[in-house]
Formats: structure tokens, sequence, C-alpha cells
């Protein structure tokens, strides 16, 4: 069974959050989100948000390998279970989450990276006069669908150089918006399969990067209340049978269909109010 509620809720929850207005077609906030902005902040909104925005980790792996990210569900205070959108390939997926919009109105839906045009979260952001940077690499999806406007670009090859940036712009305290992408589980799950030893460990080490950052915006960012989110995009499931995809990859991950493992995601949230 796939979840009740639709990715594209987080837009609109996250610049409830901010206080400020959505993008125009973005769709009414995530009612889970809003009430736990309203009981955290108390009618307050936060000044900041951190959005770590992992690929490819479905709800389905988290509840078998509850372990391995066991940082991020006890640092966090809310989950919200949601459903991407067909298709469930990255692009269409975080142009849903970011501009609060399904595919048939955003206009990708198929695995392509053009620059969004409609209005986004971005836009939204930059309008309301906050500051917003982007951390991820060159040629992921976040990297390419949100790029020709006044944000930051922050662009490196690895992971290591992309948790630096983002360490030290949360040091910096510059930005009241950072989108931070790891892409490497689903690197990993393609080619070794969810649950292969080499996604699982990228599994670990995003529940471990996230408490990293969660930990860094405690203690520098005490002025502020700060929204943080461990976001994926979608999920994934094994397949039956390798597919080749030529240029010797293979691949027995995947992400396509119309199933829960594919579509179900659940999010995590956390606010650390202002001291």
């Amino acid at each position: 069974m796939l979840n009740k509620d639709s990715l594209d809720t987080v837009c609109g929850a996250l610049c409830y959050a901010m206080g400020i207005e959505p993008p125009k077609f973005a769709a009414a906030p995530n009612e889970t989100m809003k009430a736990y902005i309203d009981e955290k902040l108390g009618g307050k909104k936060v000044d900041r948000i951190f959005m770590f925005n992992p690929d490819a980790i479905g709800q389905w792996i988290m509840e078998k390998y509850p372990h391995l990210v066991r940082e991020v569900t006890t640092e966090c205070e809310v989950a919200v279970p949601l459903r991407s959108p067909m298709l469930p390939v990255t692009p269409v997926c975080f142009a849903t989450m970011y501009t609060g919009a399904q595919p048939e109105i955003h206009g990708i839906r198929e695995y392509v990276k053009p620059i969004l045009r409609i209005d986004t979260i971005f836009d939204a952001m930059i309008r309301a006069g906050k500051k917003c940077a982007i951390i991820a690499t060159p040629v992921c999806s976040i990297g390419n669908i949100f790029l020709e406007r006044d944000v930051d670009y922050y662009f490196h090859q690895g992971v290591d150089e992309i948790n630096a940036t983002a360490a030290r712009l949360i040091t910096e305290d510059r930005y009241d918006f950072i989108v931070c992408y790891d892409g490497n589980y689903d690197y990993w799950q393609h080619r070794a399969g969810p649950e292969g030893l080499n996604a699982l460990t990228e599994l670990r080490m995003n529940s471990s990067d996230f408490h990293m950052f969660s930990h860094m915006i405690r203690q520098n960012w005490k002025g502020h209340n700060t929204l943080l989110g461990f976001a994926m995009d979608h999920g994934c499931h094994q397949l039956d049978e390798p597919m080749d995809k030529g240029e010797g990859k293979i691949y027995w991950g995947t992400h396509r269909d119309d199933i829960p493992e594919d579509r179900n995601i659940c999010h995590y949230y956390k606010i650390y109010p202002a001291e």
C-alpha cells in the first residue's frame, strides 16, 4: 500500500515553517509537519532550514535495518511517511519536493535534468529576502534543475568535499536555506543491490553524516529557530536479474516502478529552538 501523503506537500510545509509565501503551484502544506512546527515553536517561525537530501533511501530499507539509521530516527522528533510521484526517479522527485507541484505541472516526467522554469522554493525564498545555498555534485539532478537562480552553488565531485563545504557553511552561519545532497547510497544500490554491503555502508554513513550536521547546527546556530530535515526523493528495489547498462555497468537495484518499495519514503525532521 502506498503512503497517503504526497511528496508535493513538503515544499509548502517548509515555507510554512519559514513564514513565507510558497511557490505558485505548491500543494497545501503537509499537516503532520505543520502540527509539529506549531507545537515546537508555539506559533513562531524558523529562520534557518537545513535539508539533507540522501538519494533512494526507501522507507522499507530504514525499517529493515533500523540500527543503521538510528542516529536519524533518535535525533529527529517527527517522522513523515510520504508517497513519491511517478516516475520515481531523482529529477522527477526532487522537482516535486522543491516546487510542491506534481510532474504534470513542473514538467519533469522522465530521467531528464532540464532547468525548471516554474516557481520553486528557491524562488520563494529569494522573494522573501532569504539567502540560499545548494551543495551537490555538478551532474546530479539537484545540481542541474535548480540552476540560473540567485542561489550560491557549491559543486564538488565527491561526498567528502560536499560534507566539508556543508560543515563550513554551518559554522559561517550565512545562509537561511541550505540543501545538501548525498547520492552515494543510490550509486551503490544500483551496482550492489539495495542490501549489498557497499549500499548498506553508505546508508550507515548517511545517518552518521546527518548526526554530524545536526550536532554542528546545535552548536553554531544557537541564535536561530532551525528546522533540520533528512529528506530523500524515492526508494528502490532489488532486481530479479542483473541489468546490463553498457560500458561495464551491471545494475542490481533500480527505482522506476509503481510499487511501495520505490515510492514509499519517510522523512525525518527536527527543530532546534533558539536559545
